[in-house]
């Protein structure tokens, strides 16, 4: 097994990166001005925001890679593993990184809002790709985090750069939405994928031998992260993954309601329910109707 470099703090990512600690819980490093770097896999305690203007190795997290080019930005959670493979050799990268402490953000209006930062959870072949006026976007936001990092110590200090990091992210966030409408028909192929890959979950046995399937379940399918998906559909759609995954088990009970011979029982039962009444109670709720009035009006 490959040894992992564990990164707990960041004074011990700058020291590995030949960069001068400003700040004990957050550094901006511009690559052109460190060493060299060769491969090595990594796991990080702390937020990590990469730009790349240049070619410096495939990215992998886990078993997937990603033929890493200019003008593309990476996100890593704190606990995620990071591996850079370019061959063992020494190349300059060039571009920028933001990384900062969980302890940074704690009980500020950011912290509270992170989880809504959902491509820190994606698969790195779900990157974004910047144009060239979102990439000096993004490199302005770099460069005012790192003049308050050089900045004196005051009072202002945590305020002044939680908040540069908050504007940084929301602007991530905005060229995401462009992404997603720009890949309009790689957009709407996964949501074929995503229908069929419903349409044949529930015609297998499966519903009976795992119940009905999460939106984890369906992302693993497609070869997806869970978020992405999630993210994908809501902007597609305007409804969540998981609000497609019961409108399709309503209208799978909904045909399987007009074969009569079926006890409701026996269809709870087939669509994946343990009990009768909690497919009553979600069928009701979605269509106004129990089971049974349902199958009478029909």
């Amino acid at each position: 097994m490959e040894e992992i470099t564990k990164l707990k703090s960041i004074s011990q990512y700058n020291e590995m990166m030949g960069q001068e600690t400003l700040h004990p819980l957050v550094s901006v490093i511009d690559y052109s001005k460190v060493k060299p770097i060769k491969h090595i896999r990594k796991c990080m305690e702390f937020y990590s925001v990469v730009l790349k203007d240049t070619k410096c190795g495939d990215i992998r997290y886990g078993r997937n890679y990603y033929d890493y080019r200019e003008g593309t930005l990476v996100f890593t959670a704190p606990g995620q593993i990071m591996d850079i493979d370019n061959k063992g050799e020494y190349i300059q990268p060039m571009g920028w990184e933001l990384v900062f402490h969980p302890d940074l953000i704690r009980g500020t209006s950011l912290g509270h809002k992170m989880k809504s930062y959902t491509f820190f959870s994606y698969e790195v072949f779900e990157a974004l790709h910047l144009s060239a006026s979102e990439q000096q976007t993004i490199i302005d936001c770099f460069n005012k985090i790192n003049i308050e990092l050089k900045h004196t110590i005051d009072k202002h200090s945590k305020t002044l750069i939680v908040t540069n990091i908050e504007l940084l992210l929301n602007y991530c966030t905005r060229f995401y939405d462009r992404q997603f409408i720009t890949r309009e028909n790689a957009n709407k192929d996964v949501l074929i994928k995503f229908e069929n890959l419903l349409n044949s979950y529930f015609e297998s046995d499966k519903p009976q031998t795992i119940g009905f399937p999460s939106v984890k379940y369906c992302a693993e399918g497609l070869h997806l992260s869970a978020n992405y998906l999630g993210d994908l559909i809501k902007k597609e759609t305007g409804k969540s993954a998981q609000e497609h995954i019961q409108l399709k088990l309503i209208d799978m009970a909904k045909e399987k309601l007009f074969d009569r011979t079926k006890s409701i029982s026996d269809i709870a039962y087939e669509l994946g329910f343990k009990y009768q009444q909690h497919f009553s109670r979600m069928f009701k709720k979605e269509t106004g109707y129990t089971p049974n009035e349902y199958r009478i009006l029909n």
